[in-house]
């Protein structure tokens, strides 16, 4: 591998260094390979990055977009696999707001908080192929007033697809690469410029798991159209998503140094999982059918004395250190039909209405749960089910120097959810495959059907008075919950909303020269409730429901942006600052290990508050040459101890402590170089230490990783490229929190990082 890296490395110095020698007017065929990468939102009165096309090609096709985004300044990426695709480690923070706190959406169409198993939307990566992405717009304030959101507490995520090329042809794509990665690409486009054009699309990816067994794929379907009718266009969205792909195991820090940095769950080692089931169930030892008989008649695992208690073979110390295989399934269908259409020659009206449907499930061989047949463990699945509909609208109009907007946006998400156990085939044989649903549970152990309603609005005036812009409005919204119990258990059943029909949005921008411009504002936003047994209030007993129901407070947040950005064609760049204070955090603590699936305890634990400074630029060379940076310091405290709620008991003195997963330092640096024929770019990307813990007693240290492409052009249809992702091959800590965060103390809860990773992709069109 060492030779391998330091090929890339050569090559890569090779392709960039005739660049700086020579002069630094662009290369007269650079073309489009000179404009921005990253546009810093000049004009806008909030602190907003867009990141182009451009730079998400450059990444290993199939990768996720929010990993293109994780240079931006205070924005924390993290993943377990290199492509940031394996959706139970996948985590997105902003400004120290976890991913249930940001909002998402797809050409407008929302997609919920992303989060795994998510109850009101789904993931990007199954929304569309990263090839048809045309941009990613992060707003790590709140976003748009007009976005289709109602957890944007901390930032929003905007993805908007590509537009149809307007003329025949035809392009695709092949990759290989590490660990039997193969991913297949293939697009027709069609019509013509000025009348009806589309295009339809087809991708596959496969990769088997970096460590342990298993394989990670999926089949994705886009198809868009745009139709010209008068001054109207209409244009439409299909895609289809088939996911599968099995889990790595959950780590803590104690594992890593027990097990080593490649510990996994035992698959396809069945006898061994048994094993560690059955030592965990047959606690005596003594009437155990399942080990092997001793002289004595007594049946022990160890040969240790059956009063030592449970024991397990090697540097393992509990069935939790490693289950027999784990899964996650997904299907989609998303649709989108949209008009837009000048009213008059001052006003606009747009219009889209969306459906989507979804079915999954997340599996897990729990030996919590046996099988009815004597077998010590058996698969436990949170199955899924969820069809909403929606639409959203606005109508712009211009009124002399103001420009006037008013939308609303509804929807009906109706979704189920589950939890049921399936019994393996004996003590050796499986008979269930992780990779496919189910059929036959022996037992359902609750199962909640979920109504959520949602209504919101907004109004905005955006006034421009030559070298200032004030920009004034307001959004509000009711988010109605309700969860029916199908089989009932300790979870709740009942309703609940939160309602607030005023959150003010006040911003400027003013330009000093035609150069720099400063801007600033507040936004006050609300957070809807979750409808989920697995998050929110429904997580919760139903005597836990009972007494929060008609008193919880939703979660806000005020958020204080100044900043000053700066633009020439040498150099663009944006320097900021905020402050956000966050009221009436909700904490679900998680009861037991994870794969136990206990109630939670739900409690307004109080607020935080974020103080931070924002800095990115991007300095143009010439020549096809430039150089990307980026910082941020995020000093994120939670302001309130945490106390029993019905006793008063002192549970968590965390006053003053550091949000957990917010890393303090974060910086980011890029060197690219596209002449036109080639391509090359090397990305450092740091982060400091986080804290997995509320009270920073446990926390994982902090990393640097190196990413690295190369490409070249034959001609404009026909290109090669190579990536290389961890190319220093550092073994790090990627995802914390995966399993929830504790008190305090080492939990199980990390994903260990992907190693060093090379890949290569031929594209090719016509």
């Amino acid at each position: 591998m060492r030779s391998i890296t330091a090929l890339l490395l050569a090559s890569t110095a090779m392709l960039a260094t005739p660049a700086f020698a020579q002069d630094m007017a662009p290369a007269a065929d650079a073309g489009a390979a000179d404009a921005d990468i990253v546009v810093f939102g000049r004009g806008e009165t909030r602190q907003v990055q867009e990141i182009s096309a451009r730079d998400i090609v450059t990444l290993t096709p199939g990768t996720n977009p929010l990993k293109a985004i994780e240079k931006l300044p205070s924005v924390n990426f993290q993943s377990a696999d290199p492509f940031g695709n394996y959706e139970w480690s996948q985590r997105v923070t902003i400004r120290s707001f976890d991913q249930t706190r940001l909002g998402f959406t797809l050409d407008g169409i929302p997609l919920g908080d992303m989060s795994y198993g998510n109850h009101n939307g789904l993931h990007i990566t199954r929304a569309v192929s990263s090839e048809n992405i045309g941009s990613v717009r992060v707003s790590q304030g709140a976003g748009s007033l007009g976005t289709q959101a109602t957890s944007n507490l901390g930032g929003t995520v905007e993805t908007f697809s590509a537009d149809p090329t307007g003329e025949l042809g035809a392009r695709g794509g092949l990759t290989y690469g590490s660990d039997e990665t193969i991913r297949a690409f293939a697009r027709l486009d069609l019509g013509s410029k000025d009348g009806v054009r589309g295009y339809i699309s087809y991708g596959y990816g496969s990769t088997d798991k970096w460590k342990g067994q298993g394989t990670q794929d999926q089949h994705m379907g886009n198809a868009k159209v745009v139709v010209p009718v008068g001054d109207a266009t209409i244009d439409g969205w299909l895609s289809y998503s088939d996911r599968r792909e099995q889990d790595y195991q959950d780590m803590s820090m104690g594992m890593i140094r027990r097990l080593g940095w490649d510990w996994d769950n035992t698959y396809p080692d069945y006898a061994r999982a048994i094993d560690y089931a059955a030592r965990l169930n047959d606690v005596d030892k003594i009437s155990n059918s399942g080990g092997s008989p001793f002289p004595d008649g007594r049946y022990d695992y160890s040969g240790a004395p059956v009063a030592g208690g449970q024991t397990y073979p090697g540097n393992v110390t509990s069935a939790d250190d490693a289950y027999y295989d784990a899964a996650g399934l997904r299907k989609d269908w998303l649709g989108a039909i949209g008009v837009t259409t000048p009213l008059g020659e001052k006003a606009s009206f747009k219009i889209k209405g969306y459906y989507h449907h979804n079915e999954g499930m997340g599996l897990w061989a729990t030996p919590y749960v046996a099988s009815p047949n004597g077998v010590p463990m058996s698969m436990r699945t949170t199955e899924y089910g969820m069809e909403r509909f929606g639409a959203f609208g606005s109508v712009d109009y211009t009124l002399g120097i103001q420009q006037l907007s008013i939308g609303a946006w509804y929807e009906n998400n109706k979704f189920d959810q589950a939890r049921r156990f399936y019994a393996f085939a004996s003590r050796t044989e499986p008979g269930l495959s992780f990779r496919d649903y189910p059929k036959n549970p022996f037992a359902t152990q609750w199962a909640f059907d979920f109504t959520t309603d949602t209504i919101q609005y907004f109004v905005q005036d955006k006034i421009d008075l030559g070298m200032v812009t004030i920009n004034l409005g307001w959004k509000g919204f009711k988010v109605s919950n309700k969860a029916e119990a199908v089989v009932s258990s300790t979870f709740p059943q009942g309703k609940i909303k939160a309602e607030d029909w005023f959150q003010p949005h006040a911003g400027f921008a003013v330009e000093l020269s035609p150069d720099a411009e400063i801007f600033g504002g507040f936004t006050q936003v609300t957070r809807a409730f979750a409808s989920a047994t697995t998050t929110g209030p429904f997580s919760t007993s139903q005597t836990g429901f009972d007494a929060i129901k008609d008193n919880l407070k939703p979660e806000q947040s005020d958020t204080y942006e100044l900043g000053l950005r700066y633009h020439s064609p040498m150099f663009s760049g944006v320097l900021g600052a905020y402050l956000v204070n966050f009221r009436n955090r909700l904490n679900a603590v998680q009861v037991g290990s994870p794969i136990q699936g206990l109630a939670s305890a739900l409690q307004n634990v109080g607020g935080v508050r974020s103080i931070g400074v924002e800095a990115a630029g991007t300095l143009t060379l010439g020549s096809g040459v430039s150089l990307f940076g980026s910082y941020s310091y995020t000093d994120a405290t939670y302001r309130d101890d945490v106390f029993n709620s019905s006793n008063g008991a002192l549970v968590a003195a965390i006053k003053g402590k550091t949000v957990v997963d917010s890393p303090k330092h974060m910086a980011r640096g890029e060197l690219n170089f596209d002449d036109g024929k080639r391509i090359a770019r090397v990305g450092v990307n740091y982060m400091s230490r986080r804290f997995y813990s509320y009270t920073n007693d446990a926390s994982v240290p902090g990393r640097v990783l190196v990413d690295a492409s190369i490409g070249y052009r034959f001609t404009d249809k026909l290109e090669v490229q190579l990536n290389a992702t961890n190319l220093l091959d550092k073994k790090y800590v990627g995802t914390i929190g995966s399993g929830g965060f504790g008190n305090s103390g080492d939990a199980q809860t990390l994903l260990v990082g992907a190693p060093q990773q090379f890949f290569a992709t031929l594209k090719a069109g016509f």
